[in-house]
């Protein structure tokens, strides 16, 4: 219910719904909800704090990791996105998303061509096309790439 309260751009009760069902218990899921409804508001801080006590109450939740990673790399740091892709794969090594999501925060880090085309490899894989192009993008913001390896990557993007 909090979720829709947000998407009906009722963040107060959304908020207000998530306390209360901590009141009860707390458990994950109301802080990737708390999580979600901040993100729309546009706090970045206070989303990433709301994951951290997600990732604090199930920490062995794989894509808790990867909310984190995505926001370290909407703020430009991709070693720490990278970090933090590293220790989901701890607990989900095969998950073809979070393999794909490292590899430009390290090809960005980095440099390394090794890790995009690993992204390619990867890229077929990512079932969200949008989230795709994104980490396309985002590998492509590093510098000095073959500009066959460029064009190979631009390949996977689908307008959508």
């Amino acid at each position: 219910m909090a979720i829709l309260l947000r998407v009906c751009g009722r963040t107060d009760a959304s908020f207000g719904l998530c306390d209360r069902a901590d009141s009860v218990s707390r458990v994950m899921f109301t802080e990737v909800v708390r999580a979600g409804t901040w993100r729309c508001l546009g706090d970045r801080w206070r989303t990433a704090a709301a994951f951290r006590r997600a990732l604090e109450l199930d920490p062995t939740n794989w894509s808790l990791y990867l909310d984190l990673a995505d926001l370290a790399a909407e703020d430009g740091d991709f070693a720490q996105a990278a970090d933090l892709v590293r220790q989901g794969l701890e607990h989900e090594p095969e998950d073809v998303t979070l393999r794909a999501a490292g590899a430009p925060y390290r090809a960005r880090a980095e440099g390394s061509l090794t890790d995009l085309n690993l992204l390619l490899e990867l890229a077929p894989g990512v079932p969200h096309a949008g989230y795709r192009n994104g980490l396309i993008d985002y590998a492509m913001g590093a510098l000095d790439f073959p500009a066959d390896r460029i064009a190979a990557a631009r390949r996977f993007q689908v307008c959508e």
